[in-house]
């Protein structure tokens, strides 16, 4: 299985388009001695869509792509960000789903890589609302998904820290994840600094509160991306 080793293991610079609108809060957020930005998504109200390939079938690989093909549309990116590992050929290395179809199915492997350091874990849009769950729950729980994507690890499961983690750990780079708060807003997590995967976990546990939450592994636009993450809305009209 050929994975596209960048992206697994090197983490750079931001990965993050955002927009100054009043649909999406962003907040700054120290913990352990180290920033992040926090960005806020009722998925209520907000309209969260998977990115990968333009009308065209070809990969879009950058933000301003997505941009370009919504704006076409009649529509706008909001906010965007990377979701989640890909192959070099920039297919999704896990689940993937849009607008209800499957296009890539859920990945239980086993094999090297953050991807596969179990548990993982299932970021999706149901019915229902938005969950973040494990992989084998995800697959245990016969849900449908209006989108869905798979990365990991799950940096904070039922409340507990991965196993895996160690708080002495000199790995540090910069990631991104997600999770749900308190009040049930989705929450986009981007470390401003280099940071090591049991730091980033007790952000989410204890500083945001949250019980589940995935990494989402941070990239650059800089780099041609894979599946890309976005909150999208009518395009003003002139």
């Amino acid at each position: 299985m050929k994975i596209l080793r960048h992206w697994l293991w090197v983490a750079l610079l931001t990965g993050l388009l955002a927009c100054s609108v009043a649909a999406v809060e962003y907040r700054t957020v120290e913990h352990a001695g180290r920033r992040h930005t926090v960005c806020i998504v009722d998925p209520a109200r907000e309209r969260l869509e998977l990115f990968l390939k333009d009308d065209k079938g070809a990969h879009l690989h950058t933000f301003a792509a997505v941009e370009a093909m919504l704006a076409a549309r009649g529509k706008r990116l909001v906010f965007g960000m990377n979701a989640g590992m890909f192959h070099a050929n920039s297919e999704p290395v896990g689940l993937f789903v849009v607008e209800g179809r499957e296009l890539t199915p859920l990945n239980t492997a086993a094999a090297e890589g953050n991807f596969f350091l179990k548990p993982n874990g299932v970021f999706a849009v149901t019915d229902a609302g938005a969950v973040v769950m494990e992989s084998v729950r995800w697959q245990a729980s016969g849900e449908k998904a209006r989108l869905a994507t798979q990365s990991g690890p799950m940096l904070v499961i039922d409340g507990a820290l991965h196993p895996a983690f160690r708080a002495g750990s000199t790995s540090r780079l910069y990631r991104n994840g997600v999770g749900f708060g308190p009040d049930k807003n989705v929450l986009f997590v981007i470390s401003n600094e280099p940071v090591n995967f049991h730091e980033f976990a007790t952000l989410f546990r204890d500083a945001l509160h949250c019980r589940n939450a995935p990494e989402l592994k941070r990239s650059d636009v800089k780099f041609p991306l894979g599946p890309i993450l976005g909150v999208i809305a009518e395009k003003p009209a002139p």
